[in-house]
């Protein structure tokens, strides 16, 4: 994937930039840590820099990620991002632990998704500047670092709702990536509590963010006794594979991100319904360059004005574009139907 230029990218650097988290990550050479364009440390020197379009391709050239600014809670980059959509499919699949510790590896992978295995790898390193195994190896990293700094799950729990195929695996990559145990990173110690107690996590987004759309638009399409909108939570009973749980998402505006509390009885699963909550509240939208290219529309301009940050909720069984779009939608909305006809809902047009 094509980067900004280096000047480009410092400069978002110095700013702190919320429009570029997630977007780019820089590794300073002169530490070997890889940071988000947001991070509070003071900025390196230029000529320290190396710019990196995904956080797997900074890790894969030898940089581990900032303890200050947390990698592991940027906002992802929704699948769309890419042009291709090969890419996209096998993000998806990855993020729902299609790679984890598998023995059948890439070339499996890539017959699943239709492609030879080295064309896989030149898309993901055209667009992500990384390998399909690094970039499912920094998944499981990420999240589970995630987790040790925000629960209190026990460590063999995390390896295994990470991917993990074992807690050994676990420990090695850690100490090679980091330099000592997982355990050691978490900074609140206490009592272990099991993910059957229910797990918090926080996921980010980039703002604008109308959360007051999102869940008027959650309300008007829940279903009965499976979902609910109360007192600016979305709550939803959950079911997968056979067994049943409950999911809670509330707004935390002052750190650009959503809370997610999730009571499920296989640890496992986590990765699958952390996903799918990202895809319902739209968390990985680049939400500014879509308003600005549907601004252009002069029957949409005001309307995005009026509420910037709309997004497009989705679906939590399918992946699948709304099935109520217009067929005959302008098609200088594309690629963001879904965005502009949610704005002329909201306006009372649709």
């Amino acid at each position: 994937m094509e980067l900004m230029d280096r000047e480009a990218c410092y400069r978002a650097f110095q700013s702190h930039d919320t429009r570029f988290d997630g977007r780019i990550f820089v590794g300073v050479t002169s530490t070997g840590i890889y940071c988000r364009p947001i991070c509070p440390a003071r900025p390196p020197k230029f000529e320290n820099c190396r710019f990196f379009a995904s956080a797997a391709a900074a890790q894969e050239a030898g940089f581990r990620p900032c303890l200050r600014c947390r990698p592991e809670v940027a906002p992802e980059l929704a699948f769309w991002r890419g042009s291709s959509s090969t890419v996209s499919r096998a993000l998806k699949l990855i993020a729902e632990g299609a790679l984890d510790e598998s023995e059948a590896g890439v070339e499996a992978f890539a017959e699943r998704l239709g492609v030879g295995g080295r064309q896989l790898r030149r898309l993901f390193s055209q667009h992500l500047g990384a390998s399909p195994l690094a970039v499912a190896q920094t998944r499981r990293v990420l999240f589970a670092k995630q987790l040790i700094h925000d629960t209190q799950l026990p460590m063999t729990e995390v390896a295994m709702s990470a991917g993990f195929g074992s807690v050994r695996r676990f420990n090695e990559t850690f100490l090679k990536l980091f330099g000592r145990p997982p355990s050691s990173l978490r900074r609140k110690q206490g009592t272990d509590n099991s993910a059957r107690e229910g797990v918090t996590l926080r996921l980010g987004y980039r703002p604008p963010y109308d959360w007051d759309g999102m869940l008027d638009a959650l309300r008007l399409r829940a279903r009965k006794r499976i979902e609910l909108v109360e007192n600016g939570v979305w709550h939803r009973e959950i079911e997968l594979d056979g067994k049943t749980g409950s999911v809670s998402v509330t707004h935390l505006p002052e750190r650009n991100a959503v809370a997610v509390t999730i009571l499920f009885p296989e640890v496992r699963a986590l990765p699958a319904i952390v996903a799918r909550v990202k895809r319902v509240f739209d968390l990985g939208a680049d939400i500014v360059t879509i308003d600005q290219h549907l601004a252009r529309d002069p029957k949409l301009a005001p309307l995005i004005a009026r509420r910037p940050g709309l997004r497009a909720p989705g679906d939590w069984d399918h992946d699948a574009p709304p099935a109520d779009l217009r067929v005959n939608a302008p098609s200088a909305w594309r690629p963001w139907h879904a965005y502009a006809e949610q704005h002329l809902r909201v306006a009372g047009h649709a």
